[in-house]
């Protein structure tokens, strides 16, 4: 017999109740065999089919992942002060791990932070947030006004709160699209510009927590650029997917020779120009818009020769049945990068794609070594910054890798 409790109670398949034990907090529409009726959004409990409790989760009516869990513990009650506790959680996990970098990085991480379809970036004083669930969407306001009560409590006034819900993501889930101020008796009267500075690895960069990608800047390759700068002395170095130039910026930072930044974005390009100028860089590094799959057979066939190449491209596959188109793309950019490379010559990779898992990826290298006729010798394999940690039993959570490779 099920426990009485006072959530209506969805019973899932042995296939979803072996994925739950085994920590994946999602429960998809196929998977659940009974239901009781519920609003969108709302709190319900999953039980196995023998009525073993499982867990308590938010309710989504219209997205295949039906079911997000909250919490296995029956006896949690999940009032303003389960999410507020999760926030605290959430904050005093960063301040341990990022430390004097705690100013700038991701104070949440959805399903990793025990609070599923949730985004929250802390750029100075100002938060950058994603709301992707039906569920959590109900509880925003109490999650903001305990992320403001923490960050006080932790010296930070928060001078504004920039709701980044522009993504079609939040179509499926039956919310509307948009961006703008969120506005609160908890908070001041929104700030006048949408643009703040933060300082990472010791470069100055202007944030758009308006316009920007994602939420405004790329918070999870912070000590994967510092990795680079480390390495970049005395070095010729071509950077490509440049964004706001913040590799170029981390090698030209670093001592490099000489930075060739490369983007296929005019918009992307003056960004990064105004970044080398403000931190006193304009002279060690030039740019190209230009597209890089182009770019690099050019520059192979003119014998252009580097000591560092840079790859950071956008996610070549956003789902599994892509994966071997993107295998091809980054395959083909991965081998032209290791033909401009001189012997003993290092090349930084990456992939920001889930789907495209660690063995893909390091098959996919050795291919490309292979037919460059190529040795590569791996001095660290790295992957997102530890204000995105990675929960174990939920692979979605687990998507950056970086590797540091010498051309032998």
């Amino acid at each position: 017999m099920k426990a009485k409790r006072g959530f209506p109670a969805f019973t899932v398949t042995k296939k979803a109740e072996k994925s739950l034990k085994d920590g994946h907090p999602w429960v998809y529409d196929t998977e659940i065999t009974a239901c009781e009726d519920c609003g969108n959004g709302a709190l319900v409990d999953i039980f196995s089919q023998k009525g073993s409790y499982l867990g308590t989760g938010f309710f989504s009516a219209n997205s295949k992942i039906r079911i997000r869990r909250l919490s296995d513990n029956a006896n949690e009650k999940f009032t303003d002060e389960f999410f507020a506790r999760r926030v605290k959680y959430a904050i005093d996990y960063r301040r341990t791990v990022m430390r004097e970098d705690f100013s700038s990085c991701r104070l949440i991480f959805g399903e990793a932070d025990g609070l599923p379809g949730l985004t929250v970036d802390k750029y100075e004083d100002l938060l950058s947030v994603q709301v992707l669930s039906y569920g959590m969407e109900q509880k925003k306001d109490i999650i903001y006004r305990a992320l403001c009560n923490e960050l006080e409590r932790c010296g930070v006034k928060v001078a504004g709160i920039m709701e980044r819900n522009d993504v079609a993501i939040r179509k499926l889930e039956g919310l509307e699209e948009y961006k703008a101020w969120y506005r609160a008796d908890f908070l001041p009267e929104p700030p006048q510009s949408p643009v703040t500075q933060i300082t990472e690895n010791g470069i100055t960069y202007e944030v758009d927590v308006e316009n920007g990608q994602k939420t405004g800047f790329f918070l999870d390759q912070k000590y994967n650029r510092l990795a680079v700068m480390k390495l970049a002395n005395g070095m010729k170095v071509l950077d490509c997917f440049t964004h706001t130039g913040s590799f170029g910026l981390n090698a030209a930072k670093g001592g490099a020779e000489h930075v060739t930044s490369v983007d296929v974005s005019q918009c992307a390009i003056d960004m990064a120009k105004a970044n080398a100028k403000r931190n006193g860089l304009s002279d060690k590094i030039d740019y190209l818009c230009t597209d890089v799959f182009e770019l690099l057979p050019e520059l192979i066939e003119q014998h252009f020769t580097y000591d560092l190449v840079i790859l950071d491209p956008p996610a070549f596959t956003k789902s599994r049945r892509t994966v071997g188109s993107a295998h091809k793309g980054y395959k083909e950019i991965n081998y032209r990068a290791m033909k401009l490379l001189r012997r003993g010559g290092y090349l930084a990779t990456c992939s920001c794609s889930h789907f495209m898992e660690v063995k893909m990826f390091e098959k996919m290298l050795a291919e490309a070594a292979a037919d460059a006729g190529v040795g590569l010798r791996i001095i660290e394999e790295r992957a997102q910054a530890p204000d995105h940690p990675v929960l174990m039993g939920v692979p979605e959570t687990s998507y950056l890798k970086f590797y540091l490779l010498q051309i032998v």
